[in-house]
């Protein structure tokens, strides 16, 4: 029988009156919910405080995430067991607490469990990793203006357990802007430019702008840290690198560096099957259809941030099937293109394909 727990959800808040009811049935599983308001405009506060939520007010300027995860967690009544760090925008599936509870431990400072950050517009998952938001209290703070991390200030080791069947869902307003996010990840790397983790978050937020070369720059000079030893998240670096340099029209530097990602971490799907891409842009069927056929051979998915959505949807496939059909292999092509749709049923055009290849085999076998 699992031991019980005072467990305490802590969050921080502005203008996300969309997402309190929401948000306060899916915590009701906690004994405590505290929340930093940081200068809603809205009924944010009224909301949360009508519905049980303990709320403070304070404005955090110059902004800075750590600054206010912190402050919100000096909310959590301090004989709190557990302690949750979740955002408006999140909800737990029901069931959370008691399956948290059975994997906690006396000695346990932490625990995994899985995240589901983005959707697809149809309602299938699409970013898919385990995060690890849930702590002990008392011996933690965060750190890092954006991209915040806990640090560990307790005695001795962390104490990491994997909460089984524990699900976190985001459903995040699209219209809030990421605008802060790029100055901040330049504080970040001012502050600590000994954080490869921040560096390298750095260079993909230039990528994300469209800053080709000073994401490229960026990127090679996290991957010359010599705390930058994570494979995964080397291999990502090298990859994002790839993607700039085609941006730049310099595809044969893209698949130097998309060589060097699969190097780095072959048990990951996505070094191949971005070079896979690069090679459907070159004609290249034969080489599309090996790399993406190594990357089909691995076949567990990884629990971190890392894991992009494309590896283990319907991209493999389809690539499979165009592939297989400028070779003339219509069976084959058929057999992906209906693999892919599988995992795209409301795709219009994997639709037309898989028609478009029945078609074609019907025919074939009448001559």
């Amino acid at each position: 029988m699992a031991i019980s727990y005072r467990v305490c959800v802590y969050a921080i808040c502005k203008n996300e009156s969309q997402f309190v009811e929401r948000f306060m049935d899916s915590m009701s599983e906690a004994d405590d919910i505290c929340v930093l308001d940081t200068g809603s405009t809205d009924d944010t506060v009224e909301k949360l405080r009508a519905r049980g939520a303990h709320v403070e007010q304070k404005i955090i300027a110059p902004w800075r995430f750590d600054v206010a995860r912190n402050k919100s967690l000096k909310l959590i009544p301090k004989d709190a067991d557990i302690c949750c760090c979740i955002d408006l925008d999140e909800q737990f599936q029901p069931g959370w607490r008691e399956k948290l509870e059975r994997a906690w431990q006396p000695d346990t400072t932490r625990a995994r469990y899985r995240y589901t950050w983005s959707f697809l517009p149809d309602g299938r998952e699409g970013c898919v990793f385990w995060t690890d938001k849930i702590h002990k209290n008392g011996c933690y703070r965060w750190v890092n203006p954006v991209h915040e991390v806990l640090q560990y200030l307790g005695e001795g080791g962390e104490r990491f357990v994997d909460a089984e069947g524990v699900q976190l869902d985001h459903h995040p307003d699209p219209s809030k802007s990421r605008g802060q996010y790029l100055p901040l990840l330049e504080l970040a790397v001012r502050e600590n430019p000994q954080n490869d983790r921040n560096r390298h978050y750095l260079g993909r937020e230039y990528m994300f702008r469209g800053d080709w070369a000073r994401a490229v720059s960026t990127l090679k000079a996290h991957l010359a840290m010599p705390q930058a030893v994570w494979r995964d998240e080397r291999c990502a670096s090298m990859r994002y690198i790839a993607r700039c340099l085609r941006r730049l029209e310099r595809e044969d530097e893209a698949a130097l560096w998309l060589h060097r990602a699969i190097a780095e971490a072959p048990h990951l799907r996505e070094p191949y099957l971005e070079f896979a891409d690069l090679l459907y842009q070159q004609k290249d069927w034969c080489g599309v259809i090996f790399m993406v056929n190594c990357a089909l051979a691995i076949t567990e998915r990884p629990r971190t941030y890392i894991c992009e959505p494309f590896a283990w949807g319907s991209f493999p496939y389809d690539l499979l099937s165009i592939a297989h059909f400028h070779l003339a292999q219509w069976e084959d092509a058929l057999k992906n293109a209906e693999k892919a749709l599988a995992l795209a049923p409301d795709d219009a055009r994997l639709q037309e394909n898989c028609a478009l290849l029945r078609a074609k085999i019907q025919k074939e076998s009448r001559i």
